[in-house]
């Protein structure tokens, strides 16, 4: 009997494996970092429809975090 042929095919099966376990876990990964790039800073005028200012002239401003207050203005939104 020869166990060559045996071998080789569970070497492949294994190895196949180990390569599908890798690619899940990348593809894991990489929806983690998109859904957290997602959850950051959100554009004031393409979230919120509005425009940033330093103070708000008559406009509301968000209270969330957006693009404008690392630049110390406020998110105001833009009424008509």
């Amino acid at each position: 009997m020869r166990k060559k042929g045996v071998e080789m095919s569970m070497n492949v099966i294994i190895i196949a494996a180990i390569g599908l376990l890798i690619l899940l876990i990348l593809a894991f990964l990489i929806v983690n970092y998109v859904r957290n790039l997602n959850e950051g800073l959100k554009s004031c005028s393409v979230d919120y429809g509005g425009v940033c200012n330093s103070p708000c002239s008559g406009g509301v401003a968000t209270t969330d975090d957006t693009d404008c207050t690392k630049n110390g203005q406020e998110c105001c939104k833009v009424f008509g």
